[in-house]
């Protein structure tokens, strides 16, 4: 006799609420092993949206993101859930900013391309703080003269923007500068903005590395470089070195939910 689907939506709202990350249907359907009366795929999935459908109207959600699906508190609470937390939100650089958004719309691409657009160089503390908040990874080297590393990002960088996959970003056409991709992707406003923007132009004049913004981590030496399997990229070039298939299985499922629903920012809670 398969489980009561009252009870699977009460199993699998705990189970999403202590989790601390998000849970795909196969990781979920893994709760039931063993059980007589364990669920398939089409109840999880079912009892997902008949769980989306009750928060409506709560200051929680529902939300898929690449990794799977998560609950968490709804984005325009945050100035009331905010107060729980001492720590200030991290705020970036437009250094950063641009350099993130040039891997995430042209990636794999190597260091060096990315000097080449921005026409400064790219310092070593932002790849590795990129690196370190696992936003962008390696994923191979490019078959040229020192085989430079070539970067693309994550699925740690979907989840924290609440995107299920980089076709959700922005689309070139729609962005008119980087600011709104910042808005877009709910990134804190840059502190200094100004005057950030005044060392870039000085930076671009002189040729030399972009230098730390107030709140972002002090430069640190550079990891040694490992090659990973890629993450697919939308509209990304070819790449130039052999490279694996992005890794499918349990994450690239169907959702349960609306495909088509409007994009929302990330909550706090998750």
């Amino acid at each position: 006799m398969a489980i009561d689907q009252t009870k699977l939506k009460n199993i699998l709202e705990a189970v999403l609420l202590v989790s601390g990350k998000p849970q795909s249907v196969t990781q979920l359907l893994a709760i039931f092993d063993g059980d007589a009366d364990a669920p398939d795929r089409k109840a999880v999935q079912a009892a997902l949206q008949q769980l989306s459908a009750d928060f409506e109207g709560r200051g929680i959600e529902l939300q898929e993101v690449a990794s799977g699906f998560r609950i968490q508190a709804r984005q325009e609470l945050e100035p009331w859930v905010s107060r729980l937390f001492q720590e200030k939100a991290p705020r970036y650089s437009r250094a950063l900013l641009e350099t993130l958004a040039l891997i995430a719309y042209r990636q794999p691409v190597t260091r060096s391309e990315i000097e080449e657009v921005r026409g400064v160089s790219v310092s070593s503390y932002i790849m590795k703080t990129l690196q370190e908040r696992e936003w962008v990874k390696v994923v191979g080297h490019k078959e040229v003269p020192g085989r430079p590393a070539m970067f693309a990002t994550t699925k740690e960088f979907l989840d924290y923007f609440n995107l299920k996959g980089l076709e959700q970003l922005p689309t070139l056409q729609e962005l008119k500068d980087l600011d709104k991709l910042g808005s877009s992707l709910n990134l804190p406003s840059m502190e200094g903005e100004a005057g950030q923007a005044g060392a870039d132009q000085t930076d671009k004049a002189e040729g030399g590395e972009d230098a730390p913004a107030e709140g972002e981590d002090a430069p640190a030496a550079p990891d040694s470089v490992t090659e990973d399997a890629p993450q697919t990229a939308a509209d990304g070039p070819p790449a130039e070195t052999a490279q694996e298939p992005a890794a499918g299985g349990d994450d690239e499922e169907e959702s349960p939910l609306h495909g088509d629903a409007p994009y929302q920012p990330p909550g706090l809670l998750h």
